[in-house]
C-alpha cells in the first residue's frame, strides 16, 4: 500500500470521524501489519490538571488500531471492538505524538492489535490490546459519501 493509499483513509477518517478531526493524524510510516501515524492532543483532550485524559489516549489507538484493520482489508471489513484494553504508563501534556498500531493476530472473523503512544523523546505513554470483531461492509455505503 503506498503512502497516497494510507493518506486515503486518514483522510476519510478526518472527514467522516469524529475523533478524525481532533487528532489531526500525519501520515509516518506503514508496512503490512503495521501503522505509524503523528497525532495531537489538544487543549480539548486535557484534564483540569493539564495532562492528556486516558480517555482521550484511548480513543486515539482505538482510531489507529482500527485504521490499519481497514486498509488491510481495503475498506471491506469494518472492526466492531469486543475488548479495549488500556494501560497508561506516564502522564502525557498537550502537543505531538506517535502513535503506532501492530496486528498481533488476525483470522477471518477476529483480529487483535496493539496501539502504543510514544512521547517526543520516544517514550512509551499509552498501550492498549484492542480485540475486535471484523464485519464485511456494503461499499456502496462509503461510495455514496466519498
Amino acid at each position: 500500500m503506498t503512502q497516497q493509499e494510507v493518506q486515503q483513509y486518514i483522510d476519510f477518517h478526518r472527514e467522516h470521524g469524529g475523533t478524525g478531526k481532533i487528532f489531526q493524524f500525519k501520515y509516518k510510516n506503514y508496512e503490512p501489519g503495521m501503522l505509524t501515524l503523528e497525532g495531537n492532543f489538544t487543549e480539548a483532550c486535557l484534564n483540569p490538571n493539564g495532562t492528556v485524559q486516558g480517555g482521550m489516549m484511548t480513543s486515539m489507538l482505538d482510531d489507529i488500531t482500527s485504521l490499519l484493520l481497514i486498509m488491510e482489508a481495503k475498506g471491506k471489513l469494518y472492526p466492531a471492538s469486543t475488548d479495549l484494553h488500556t494501560l497508561h504508563h506516564r502522564a502525557q501534556k498537550q502537543g505531538q505524538v506517535i502513535a503506532k498500531a501492530t496486528i498481533m493476530k488476525k483470522g477471518k472473523t477476529i483480529a487483535t492489535v496493539k496501539g502504543e503512544i510514544f512521547d517526543q523523546d520516544n517514550k512509551l505513554i499509552t498501550t492498549l490490546m484492542h480485540t475486535a470483531y471484523l464485519i464485511e461492509l456494503d461499499r456502496s455505503l462509503y461510495e455514496k459519501s466519498e
